[in-house]
């Protein structure tokens, strides 16, 4: 087998591993509705279990981005991944409100770490000059679970509840880590391990680091520019633009299925045309469905279907760009620290946006959300604003690479 075809086919096992706990967390989002009406809980209370996965997720970030380049990022993986699991199926047991809540606390903290893994094992095995369409692969796993995760899982908390949904989630998981155990090869550690003093002082020099700081930004920027309405979507369709719960699913299929072409297209454009041209016109594309979104009544199920996949698409999209441009930013020896440093930053900065947008949008009596027209300004000046620091990380990433 060809170097091109095992390298592909690592990038395939890291795009599953993503998929896998992609899956667990977006498919909480279209569940909104249900949950919301099985616990009797409001717009805010279910911002926080959202917003609990990822806040989450950030610490453990910050807590395994001191260690990440300390040890063999397989070994690593395989653990994340047990935990992982059985983090999912506490998930799928939690009877109450305050134990799913539990559950997902549980889940982010391996599924914080299992992100850090993916992206550094990607920028490990794949080189620079094929990285954009690998992100692109990986990141794709985002719009596979929208085609391939989220119908299924919402069929199944049809069929049966939303518990099944989590079991069902942990058990085709184990499959996927036994596959990463048996194919990806190890990934030994670039650093020996060192006083825990001399760790946490490497830590936060890399925190305050300039040039390091202008990713974290980037990163920030555009992971709140997505969730301040992501979580909130499934919602606001049922309440106010009168979309059945039931119809949820489709738009889920016909919205990823748009996004995993476009994935790989993005990916490829990225590599040929530049990444901050991309992520530049994705941005100023992205603005226009979110507006309307924000925005709109009642509409038929075909029109919101095709906006919806617009929203995707465009949205999801800019991450592409922006990982590729972030990824040449840290030294080889701290590409683990700095990755665990973005993902707890990411995870930060998603947490913080979907509580804050759970804290502006609630229930009028009529059962409709109010607030989401707020949202939307919010998301478009956010938007905008990542531009101008995307050119800043731009240009250092070539000056690296240059370099």
């Amino acid at each position: 087998m060809s170097d091109l075809k095992i390298e592909n086919k690592y990038v395939l096992i890291l795009a599953a591993i993503q998929f896998a706990h992609i899956v667990d967390f977006v498919v909480l989002m279209p569940l909104g509705p249900t949950l919301m009406l099985d616990f009797g809980i409001t717009p805010t209370q279910f911002g926080s279990v959202v917003s609990s996965y990822n806040f989450s997720a950030a610490l453990s970030g910050l807590l395994f981005s001191t260690i990440a380049d300390r040890f063999d990022r397989k070994r690593l993986l395989n653990i994340a991944m047990v935990g992982f699991i059985l983090a999912t199926v506490l998930c799928g047991l939690a009877p109450s409100f305050i134990l799913l809540l539990s559950g997902r606390i549980l889940t982010g903290l391996f599924g914080g770490i299992l992100n850090i893994l993916v992206f550094a094992l990607v920028t490990d095995l794949v080189p620079f000059r094929r990285r954009g369409k690998a992100m692109g692969t990986v990141m794709a796993s985002f719009s596979v679970s929208s085609v391939v995760g989220i119908p299924i899982g919402l069929a199944i908390a049809d069929a049966f509840s939303w518990h099944w949904t989590f079991f069902f989630i942990a058990f085709f998981s184990c499959f996927i880590a036994f596959w990463g155990y048996k194919v990806l090869p190890a990934s030994p550690a670039t650093e020996t391990a060192k006083p825990v003093k001399e760790v946490l002082l490497r830590f936060l020099t890399m925190l305050k680091k300039t040039d390091y700081l202008r990713a974290y930004s980037l990163i920030l920027m555009s992971a709140m520019s997505m969730f301040l309405l992501i979580p909130f979507l499934s919602p606001y369709a049922v309440n106010n633009i009168g979309i059945e719960t039931y119809q949820l699913k489709y738009m889920y299929f016909v919205a990823g299925l748009c996004t995993v072409v476009t994935a790989r297209a993005i990916g490829k454009l990225t590599d040929s045309q530049g990444a901050l041209k991309v992520f530049s016109m994705l941005a100023l594309l992205s603005i226009i469905p979110v507006w309307i979104y924000t925005h709109t009544g009642p509409m038929s199920f075909a029109a919101y279907l095709l906006l919806s996949a617009l929203f995707m698409t465009v949205v999801s999209g800019r991450m592409i760009p922006v990982m590729t441009m972030i990824s040449e930013v840290p030294e080889v020896n701290e590409r683990g620290t700095f990755m665990g440093l973005l993902n707890s930053i990411r995870s930060f900065g998603t947490a913080s946006a979907t509580l804050f947008a759970g804290l502006m949008i609630s229930e009028n009596a009529s059962g409709q959300l109010a607030g989401f027209e707020s949202v939307g300004y919010i998301t478009i000046a956010l938007t905008l604003i990542s531009i101008f620091v995307a050119i800043r990380v731009y240009k250092l990433s070539k000056n690296l690479a240059v370099a």
